[in-house]
């Protein structure tokens, strides 16, 4: 079921919702670029018929209106607009790469509201100082990164350049995505069902202009507008070793500073490896307190 909610703002979001309407709900907050289409692959979705899943598109993504200068924190108010217009008063939330840290607001932000909340692949805020943010990632997102950083107007422009060229070819963003990929990364990219849900992510997320992406990746490389240290409610910290494009180094330093936090780390795993443990993380999302999956 697909629907529009307006914010408190006056804003549109696309909402889809799949599953049980009477299940547990857990909000999806998709990945960078991305859209409602890319938080789970739809053989997941299918198999969890016990859970409401519900996703929207992100200012500026798909059918969503945007919001200039949005902060990584502004995401709890939109989760909470789009729980209030469903009826929902608690709720779990799964956030896989750039979803990831938007997920981590909502836990630290809406405090009565979530009850648990699932981060996989997640990058950490870029201006800690502890942490050498590039080191162990990918020499293509370096350079992309730090375009964004020093030259915004020319970082914009490639990105409109990039969805305009995603339009006509979605798949051409699938084959520039193994660059620099570990080999179990390129496997799972490589399988037609996870290929087919990334190509229709695209595809919608794109689909009217570069907006959403722009703003994700200012909002990610900018000050979040909140401190992960502040998410009081359950955490479980999902990340590959061998990660190239969050590399390990944020995982670690996420996991020494969030108080409830379940770390998760698989050695033989890359980014991509994240889509892999879906079904054990929706298990813990979705289970008692004090059950220890995954």
């Amino acid at each position: 079921m697909v629907d529009g909610i307006r914010t408190r703002d006056g804003r549109r979001l696309t909402v889809e919702e799949h599953g049980d309407p009477d299940g547990t709900p857990v909000f999806l907050l998709h990945t960078t670029p991305g859209c409602r289409f890319g938080g789970v692959p739809e053989e997941v979705l299918a198999a969890r018929r016990d859970i409401r899943f519900i996703a929207y598109d992100r200012p500026g993504y798909g059918d969503s209106d945007r919001r200039p200068g949005r902060r990584v924190a502004d995401a709890a108010a939109d989760v909470s607009d789009v729980a209030d217009a469903l009826g929902l008063d608690r709720f779990s939330v799964l956030g896989r790469s750039g979803g990831a840290p938007h997920a981590l607001a909502c836990a630290a932000l809406l405090p009565s509201r979530v009850r648990r909340t699932a981060a996989l692949a997640s990058p950490a805020p870029p201006d800690t100082r502890e942490l050498s943010w590039f080191d162990g990632m990918a020499e293509s997102h370096v350079q992309e990164y730090t375009r964004a950083l020093t030259d915004p107007l020319a970082f914009a422009e490639r990105l409109a350049a990039r969805a305009a060229d995603i339009r006509r070819d979605p798949a051409q963003l699938l084959v520039s995505l193994r660059d620099g990929l570990t080999a179990s990364d390129r496997r799972i990219v490589s399988d037609p069902v996870v290929g087919a849900t990334l190509l229709r992510n695209y595809r919608e997320a794109l689909g009217g202009s570069a907006y959403g992406w722009l703003d994700d990746e200012l909002a990610l490389l900018s000050d979040w507008g909140f401190d992960p240290a502040t998410a009081t409610r359950p955490v479980l910290l999902w990340h590959g070793a061998l990660d190239t494009i969050s590399p390990v180094g944020h995982f670690k330093w996420l996991a020494d500073r969030i108080p409830r936090v379940r770390p998760v780390l698989q050695p033989d795993a890359g980014h991509f490896g994240a889509i892999e443990a879906l079904p054990a993380v929706l298990d813990w999302l979705c289970s008692a307190p004090g059950r220890a999956t995954p």
